[in-house]
């Protein structure tokens, strides 16, 4: 494994590069009740990685949004990986007063880095292995490990809240997020899913699951330890995660004791696993998002 210093190196070099991805809010953005402020960080943790960094204009602190993304199985395609892949929800929820860390996974546009003893593999933080066979379960705990070390990092940096966390993920990102929750971390106050699961179009192929059976067993395992206040959002023409299976799973983690509202959208555009990535979403989604946030206050 490269050392921390050459990665860190790497890292940094290439930071120099994908800040001018990131382009200031515009004119529109500026004229949005709240003016928000985009960065590129990259964050030194135990597995340094790139961070999407968008916040209110001003010192803060503020309270933080962590967003989890999915994973590719294909090399190419995570070699071409957007650094942001859903910056106008990220911006959605900086204009409501949060500061939004989406940290890009290693393996992303940047030399995978594996930490084995950790359970991590850079291309997708941890693999699940065969079909036949798959962990679900470990695969979640170490993108979970990930968002712990962020929280930790940020609040050392006197940046954001040391409570009140909000951790948002999509397709592996909410799996990840259901694994999070099941550690009940004391700085975590909600967590709202897109499309959450592992194993979803195996090969290619709509709605070919990886072992379905298993992704909801190891969701009421989940479950029965997970009490943070959840908001599970699926859509109707999803063909990673469909609506039986995301009920399924759903129906299994409140078995369990998992605290998780559900909703299952009507279909959106042409492929609804990519829901939350779509501008046109926000006024969809946003409603069921405030109106979930403002119920724990």
């Amino acid at each position: 494994m490269p050392s921390y210093s050459s990665v860190k190196r790497t890292l940094w070099a290439a930071l120099l590069l994908l800040a001018f991805l990131i382009v200031p809010a515009g004119a529109d953005d500026q004229a949005a009740p709240r003016r928000i402020h985009e960065e590129i960080w990259a964050l030194p943790l135990p597995l340094p990685m790139f961070a999407y960094l968008v916040r209110p204009v001003g010192d803060g602190p503020f309270p933080l949004v962590i967003m989890n993304h999915g994973v590719s199985l294909n090399p190419t395609e995570r070699s071409f990986f957007p650094l942001v892949e859903f910056r106008d929800a990220a911006k959605w929820f900086a204009r409501q007063g949060y500061l939004v860390v989406a940290p890009v996974g290693t393996g992303y546009g940047a030399s995978a880095i594996d930490i084995p003893e950790r359970g991590m593999y850079g291309p997708f933080f941890s693999k699940v292995g065969k079909c036949t066979n798959p962990n679900f379960h470990d695969a979640g705990l170490a993108v979970a490990q990930v968002d712990l070390w962020i929280i930790d990092y940020m609040v050392a940096e006197k940046r954001v809240l040391p409570d009140g966390v909000i951790v948002v993920g999509q397709s592996a990102g909410g799996w990840a997020s259901i694994a999070l929750s099941s550690l009940n971390p004391p700085q975590v106050k909600a967590i709202i899913t897109f499309a959450a699961g592992r194993g979803g179009r195996v090969g290619g192929k709509p709605n070919n699951n990886c072992a379905p059976d298993r992704l909801v067993e190891t969701t009421g395992e989940f479950g029965r330890t997970s009490r943070v206040p959840m908001l599970w959002i699926y859509i109707e023409n999803d063909t990673f995660f469909g609506p039986a299976l995301s009920k399924r799973m759903h129906q299994a983690f409140t078995a369990g004791g998992g605290k998780a509202e559900y909703h299952l959208m009507p279909p959106f555009g042409n492929e609804g696993h990519y829901f939350v990535g779509s501008p046109n979403a926000i006024p969809i989604w946003s409603p069921l998002v405030t109106k979930f946030l403002d119920a724990l206050k």
